[in-house]
């Protein structure tokens, strides 16, 4: 019995050793670099990363941006990505807020971004029943291309919190790298 104890003490500090190490800041054999300020969330299903950020007032609600990874090839296209994340903030007539997409690269790595302000629709995830559009939102996307696929980041909440933090999603962005 005390064996048995010991070897499941072992497998125990190595499942937890590699949550540790699946928890770090890296996928699609890239890593990148929390902004200074934001807060690390549980680990949740399908997530690479999830980071919650503090309100700016007037704004009362938290903003996240959620960093995905779903496997080389897997995912969908850029451009499909990009025009559901559009689709998913409504102007003031409930049609497709208008976006700024644009592209560049960045050490060697092409990044897509899409920025648009207005109702926001995706609250809940594709899982959710029913979209009630959030009004005064932002939603600031990208599509980072690397040698193991591609790596989408969402940050979305109030415009103003979005807004004030957008110099810090710019920086994450660009500390994006291949993974050595």
């Amino acid at each position: 019995m005390p064996l048995v104890r010991a070897l499941l003490f072992v497998l125990s500090v190595a499942i937890a050793t590699t949550s540790a190490l699946s928890a770090a800041e890296s996928a699609g054999g890239m890593s990148w670099t929390m902004p200074a300020g934001w807060k690390t969330m549980p680990d949740r299903p399908m997530r690479a990363a999830s980071y919650v950020v503090s309100p700016i007032a007037p704004d009362t609600a938290a903003s996240d941006c959620v960093v995905y990874f779903f496997g080389r090839g897997q995912g969908g296209s850029v451009a499909d990505n990009i025009e559901r994340w559009r689709n998913q903030v409504l102007g003031a007539d409930g049609k497709t807020a208008p976006a700024k997409v644009d592209k560049r690269q960045n050490g060697g790595l092409t990044i897509t971004r899409v920025d648009s302000t207005g109702s926001y629709t995706g609250m809940g995830g594709p899982m959710a029943t029913t979209a009630r559009p959030v009004p005064g939102y932002r939603l600031l996307g990208a599509i980072v291309e690397g040698p193991g696929g591609n790596v989408f980041v969402k940050f979305t909440g109030p415009a103003k919190t979005v807004a004030a933090n957008q110099p810090a999603f710019d920086q994450l962005l660009a500390s994006f790298q291949p993974s050595k």
